[in-house]
């Protein structure tokens, strides 16, 4: 005889009871209607440090909103100029212009209205959002010709007017340029016991500052050696913009017709071995510079300017532009090229080179083209020139000169004796500052200097020099304002500006 459990089991009770009171819950919702508040529940910059390329930001909402309350009601302090657009409950905000640096924002929503609340005869309103935000603080890079800096690279911040010494006194320091990030410089120097010049190798440094999003970083100082010159003089090299490559112009110490540019990963892989250079198969060329994409490489070369492929077979080139003899300076994009045609009348001039085949001549001189440099903020060109004063005595005067790329309207920005034809400018990441040196080189120099002398590019022995900052304002309202440059508490050479 068999017994039939005809009884609910404990544990059915509980699940029966659970299943009937979240039934109740879910019937009390329906008829109160969509109750999730709405509310800005993504701000992509909240509590982050953003640099010249960061151009937009993000606001994600709980609801679809009704797009004009929400662009009416936006506000950021100190103001950024910028443009809406929409994707979904997605709002982005591009900004016009690189935010200046050295700043701190605040970003306020209050008062705009959810899309379907008019239909639905409710008065339902954002509930109020604040969020904040920085710039990185304004930090230029110098080498110093103090007593006590001589030869270093030196970091200061101007936001914060401190400064900071980054290489050792037993290296002299000759040039050097940044990473992308910031957080570390590479740079070629010679050790100050040896006064060859041709006796550089490579090193990097950290800065100490904070990267992109202001994350943990290594403490500053820090030297690695990248590339020794053992068998081989490293004569020149450029850091491509994505911080992943070197070109180096290298010369065999034993074999002067060994001549060219070879090329090497700037970070290792992991593994314990150093990056080795590999040669660009191609012919000897001049002046050289890495193009935007990091993908290639413009080359003096012969009668004309050749881009070269850093991957694959750079004897044959991607493009040849054989009326232009250098490339100055590219646009952050790649779209546009400030090229430089030497004249068989000893002139130079400065054309603009566009990827859709424009030509458009800016500018001719008698002088020199020493270096451009676009601007992202606005269509401009900055460029440091000479003019050709005295030809009996070959005196160039250098001078600084804003060019309007749509107009080609032309603004002359700042006049330097003709004693300072070793200047050298630098152009700040959002486009507001400019840097520029003023070496006073030593006259009657002795014949016997000690080891850690300092000497320009044309051979000059560096006796001091003077750093100075000159604010940037558009070309339009330029030309109202009287723009002076200041000079700065600092004594060096080379400025260039931290990205």
């Amino acid at each position: 005889m068999t017994k039939s459990k005809a009884f609910i089991q404990p544990l059915d009770r509980i699940a029966i009871a659970l299943m009937l009171l979240l039934s109740v819950l879910i019937g009390l919702i329906i008829l109160q209607g969509d109750v999730v508040t709405t509310r800005v529940r993504e701000f992509t910059w909240q509590n982050q440090q953003i640099g010249a390329e960061d151009n937009s930001f993000t606001l994600t909402f709980s609801r679809p909103m009704e797009v004009k309350s929400v662009e009416d009601n936006l506000k950021i302090e100190p103001p950024l100029a910028g443009k809406f657009s929409w994707a979904g409950r997605r709002m982005v905000y591009t900004l016009v212009t690189p935010a200046p640096y050295g700043t701190n924002y605040k970003v306020q929503l209050q008062g705009a209205k959810d899309k379907f609340a008019e239909q639905e005869g409710k008065n339902r309103v954002i509930q109020p959002f604040v969020g904040s935000f920085r710039t990185r603080d304004r930090i230029i890079l110098y080498i110093g010709t103090d007593k006590e800096e001589q030869g270093q690279l030196v970091l200061y911040n101007l936001t914060e007017e401190q400064k900071r010494l980054l290489t050792p006194k037993d290296l002299i320091v000759m040039d050097f340029e940044s990473f992308p990030d910031g957080e570390k410089i590479l740079f070629s120097a010679r050790t100050a016991n040896n006064q060859d010049l041709l006796s550089a190798q490579l090193y990097t440094v950290t800065t100490g500052v904070p990267g992109k999003y202001g994350q943990e970083v290594e403490p500053a100082g820090r030297v690695d050696l990248i590339l020794d010159s053992k068998d081989y003089q490293n004569l020149k090299f450029d850091l491509s913009p994505d911080g992943q490559t070197i070109v180096i112009q290298r010369g065999n110490k034993t074999n002067p017709g060994d001549f060219g540019l070879w090329f090497m990963p700037a970070t290792s892989d992991g593994s314990a071995e150093k990056p080795t250079p590999k040669r660009l198969e191609s012919q000897p060329g001049g002046d050289f510079m890495i193009t935007p994409d990091s993908q290639a490489v413009a080359v003096a070369q012969g009668q004309g300017a050749a881009i070269l492929p850093l991957q694959g077979d750079a004897s044959k080139p991607l493009d040849f532009l054989p009326q232009f003899g250098l490339v100055q300076a590219f646009s952050k994009d790649g779209s546009q090229a400030a090229m430089v045609k030497f004249n068989t009348d000893y002139t130079r001039d400065l054309f603009l080179v566009t990827n859709q085949g424009v030509q458009k001549q800016l500018l001719k001189t008698t002088g020199s083209i020493l270096s451009c440099q676009f601007d992202i903020a606005s269509p401009t060109l900055y460029c440091l020139l000479t003019q050709l004063v005295s030809k009996e005595q070959y005196i160039e005067q250098p001078y600084v000169v804003a060019i309007d790329l749509k107009t080609g309207q032309q603004k002359p920005l700042l006049v330097l004796p003709p004693a300072q034809r070793n200047v050298q400018m630098s152009l700040s990441a959002d486009g507001l500052g400019l840097l520029f040196d003023q070496v006073v080189p030593q006259t009657n120099p002795p014949a016997s200097l000690p080891t850690n002398t300092l000497k320009t590019d044309d051979g000059d022995v560096i006796a001091t020099s003077s750093l100075w900052l000159m604010p940037l304002l558009p070309i339009a309202d330029a030309a109202t304002v009287e723009i002076r440059p200041e000079q700065l508490p600092l004594t060096g050479f080379r400025p260039r500006w931290l990205p």
